[in-house]
């Protein structure tokens, strides 16, 4: 009989890294395949696809350019809420888009504002994103300055534009079930991190989550 050897964790990360990349990659080529055919739309609407489309672009490149990390989460649970919370929420883009300009106006703007808010965050933030919780360092520059997960709160901003495109109970029910994972994600990672990074149990002491009095 011949044994079954799982994957290690490097080849597992590095498979997961690549698909990961795929996946956004081609959201992106959905979301700006919509302006090609979408040519008589109002200029909301295709505003609002290639903002989504260039989003989806910036996540692919996050998740291919990511360094390894010092440690990871164990267990199923961590690599569940991880994956669920990537990957699930962004499907939405794949439901549709509304007509109303003025939800394609807002759509654009929280998607735009997520974008500029990941844009500055990665900048201080470096390689150090990741999917399933990791440890690399503790980022204490720029908006770590006044929250521990600005990256979250700029995932979630986009979020809300994205199901701002197709306004429906089943974008609600998503939504609001990703709020619910993502919260699970900060604390695997605050967990991890303290566990790994001995600087870090200093640095949370002193700084609000997502958002500064609320949480």
């Amino acid at each position: 009989m011949t044994a079954i050897t799982l994957p290690d964790k490097k080849s597992y990360s590095g498979w997961a890294r690549v698909l990961g990349s795929l996946w956004f990659a081609l959201l992106a080529l959905v979301v700006a395949a919509e302006i090609g055919v979408s040519s008589g739309e109002p200029w909301p609407s295709r505003l609002s696809s290639f903002c989504l489309a260039i989003f989806y672009l910036l996540l692919a490149l996050m998740i291919m350019t990511r360094p390894p990390a010092k440690a990871e989460a164990e267990g199923l649970l961590p690599r569940i809420a991880g994956f669920a919370g990537t990957y699930l929420p962004w499907s939405i883009a794949l439901f549709g888009t509304t007509e109303r300009v003025g939800l394609n106006l807002a759509s654009s703007t929280f998607v735009l504002t997520g974008l500029v808010m990941m844009l500055v965050t990665v900048r201080h933030l470096g390689r150090s994103f990741s999917i399933v919780p990791q440890a690399r360092s503790v980022v204490q520059t720029g908006p770590y300055r006044w929250v521990k997960h600005p990256l979250y709160l700029a995932e979630e901003i986009a979020l809300i534009g994205v199901a701002l495109r197709a306004p429906m109970p089943a974008t609600l029910i998503i939504l609001v079930l990703h709020f619910g994972v993502q919260v699970c994600r900060i604390l695997y990672e605050e967990d991890l991190l303290r566990h790994t990074c001995p600087e870090y149990s200093g640095y949370e002491a002193s700084r609000w989550r997502l958002i500064p009095y609320v949480w």
